[in-house]
């Protein structure tokens, strides 16, 4: 049977898919990508499967048994096979017993392979919530952890996207004010939108914790606790934003002041300690045409893989006819 191997998962690897929706009533979140754009690139490369490893930091070592797999990294990180380096945004064919190192990664980055795993969705997903084990194998991916393959071994022949198909702005992070943002100051509220933040140690999978100037209450900080979606910006007593995520809780009871837009969430996912974080304010009309067009944006990257080589059209007409560089976000998830 052939099976993606790990040698050395770097500090946190998981599985993950699109998200397991549907269930937050019964305290279940979605868990899912944290930089969604990264994500389906990495995916679209593979060919199309629904899932990929999210890999943190480093990339770590991987080899295959039983047979050859293809392999997507993305989005463009420093990937390595055997001792042969491997164009941003290409795909890479491992045969057994060969390795592939990945270092490089913008914080979190993520590995597809052709034909996904052959892993049993639970709860109609295959996506990894670490807090609550659900997911296989119930904890983070581990040295020695053998990922069963589905699907054929690879036709030959590499894909690849254009380099900078899975790029983000690097302006400030937007969001939709509210849903308590009447539970602050006027001051408190121009404090979130013109101070400069740093992302905290206390920074992962369900949340990140920044620092700063504190974001001042109108009065109690203390709410019946209602529900959190992904992006949510609570801001408990000390008046620090806390900015919740894919493995969020289901619900809070802190006031959340404003709520990040879609893809914006992959910016703080490229994000480590000590990085500083803005806030620029936008409406919810702007948002919901900026989901439109993410979603359009997303939809797209699998027209624009292609083989690998000097005759695919990477020319400035193609890459501008697939809008793969606009800079939008999204208000889903």
């Amino acid at each position: 049977m052939r099976a993606l191997v790990c040698l050395d998962p770097g500090p946190l690897a998981t599985i993950q898919d699109r998200g397991r929706f549907g269930l937050q009533r019964f305290g279940v979140t979605p868990a899912g990508p944290m930089d969604r754009l990264g994500f389906e690139a990495a995916v679209a490369l593979a060919g199309g499967t629904d899932h990929a490893i999210e890999l943190t930091l480093m990339g770590g070592v991987w080899t295959v048994e039983g047979g050859p797999v293809r392999i997507a990294v993305a989005p463009a990180v420093s990937v390595r096979h055997g001792a042969q380096p491997i164009a941003p945004l290409t795909t890479v064919t491992l045969q057994p017993g060969e390795r592939l190192t990945i270092s490089g990664l913008p914080v979190r980055g993520y590995l597809a392979v052709e034909g996904g795993f052959d892993i049993a969705p639970v709860l109609g997903s295959r996506a990894q919530h670490l807090r609550s084990k659900l997911g296989w194998p119930g904890r983070a991916l581990a040295a020695g952890d053998r990922l069963p393959l589905a699907g054929p071994p690879p036709h030959p022949g590499e894909r690849c996207l254009p380099p900078d198909a899975a790029a983000l702005h690097d302006g400030a992070i937007r969001v939709v004010l509210g849903p308590q943002d009447d539970h602050f100051t006027a001051a408190g509220i121009a404090t979130l939108l013109s101070a400069t933040f740093q992302v905290t140690v206390e920074a992962d999978r369900m949340g990140y914790r920044l620092d700063g100037p504190a974001v001042e209450h109108a009065g109690d900080y203390n709410l019946v606790s209602d529900g959190i979606t992904i992006g949510s910006i609570q801001v408990p007593g000390n008046g620090r934003p806390i900015i919740l995520l894919a493995d969020r809780q289901s619900t809070g009871g802190y006031p959340k002041i404003a709520t990040v837009i879609g893809p914006d969430l992959g910016l703080l996912a490229r994000k480590k300690p000590g990085d500083p974080v803005r806030f620029r304010a936008i409406s919810l009309a702007d948002a919901e045409g900026e989901a439109q067009r993410f979603a359009t944006r997303l939809a797209r990257l699998a027209d624009a893989v292609g083989p690998a080589g000097d005759s695919w059209d990477r020319s400035s007409e193609r890459l501008l006819a697939l809008s793969l560089i606009d800079g939008v976000v999204s208000a889903s998830r």
